[in-house]
């Protein structure tokens, strides 16, 4: 099983040489600290920055550079700043190869549902309806159950919408799965995970096929 760090691990994996990445709140802002060194990207956030690097050092944060979630982060050399209208250009002109966000939950159709619980009080949706209806590519960074154990890979979702069939693949701190017409894909299990853990942990329609090797950090 996967904790927070392996799920963005695993995700890094799917960063080629050459994207253009949009990290989303929580899990996903992870990922930049596992991308190989051999190769280059670029990892835009909303707010206005194209360049981030992984998360400072503890002692060495610049309270003037943060990413979207108000995380301090690290400018990489070359870096560029700019207001959120260019930056929400970027996104709606599909200039982002790979989304990488976060969600409360995923429908076995790429439904995903991520910025609201009702009831109670949030500031607004941010960029995610933006970055999920001009993706081609988003990857969902999530844990497979929430904290009472029930599953957030569902046949449909509970809850407000954020975008509606736009997910691709999710990893999981149980699975990598990939989003098809037929429903959840399980491509891959985490170390230590059975397959029939990753069943009874999935609502929605999961199609099994063969044998599922285990994932590689």
């Amino acid at each position: 099983m996967l904790d927070k760090n392996g799920i963005a691990q695993r995700i890094a994996k799917e960063v080629k040489d050459g994207f253009y990445v949009n990290l989303g709140i929580g899990i996903p802002t992870l990922v930049a600290n596992f991308v190989r060194d051999d190769i280059e990207v670029e990892f835009q956030s909303e707010n206005g920055i194209l360049g981030m690097g992984p998360f400072p050092i503890e002692g060495e944060e610049d309270a003037d550079l943060i990413n979207a979630g108000k995380q301090t982060i690290t400018a990489l050399p070359g870096a560029s700043f700019f207001d959120s209208a260019l930056s929400f250009g970027m996104i709606r002109g599909k200039h982002v190869d790979l989304t990488i966000l976060g969600a409360m939950e995923v429908a076995e159709n790429g439904d995903i549902a991520n910025w609201k619980i009702p009831g109670k009080m949030v500031k607004g949706m941010g960029g995610a309806m933006d970055l999920v209806a001009s993706a081609e590519n988003i990857i969902v960074a999530m844990m497979h159950t929430n904290k009472a154990g029930q599953s957030k890979l569902l046949k449909k979702c509970t809850l407000p919408l954020t975008g509606v069939g736009c997910v691709t693949k999710i990893v999981t701190n149980l699975a990598v799965i990939e989003v098809t017409e037929e429903g959840f894909k399980l491509l891959e299990r985490a170390p230590g995970v059975r397959v029939d853990e990753i069943i009874a942990a999935t609502e929605g329609k999961l199609i099994v096929e063969g044998e599922i090797p285990e994932m590689r950090l």
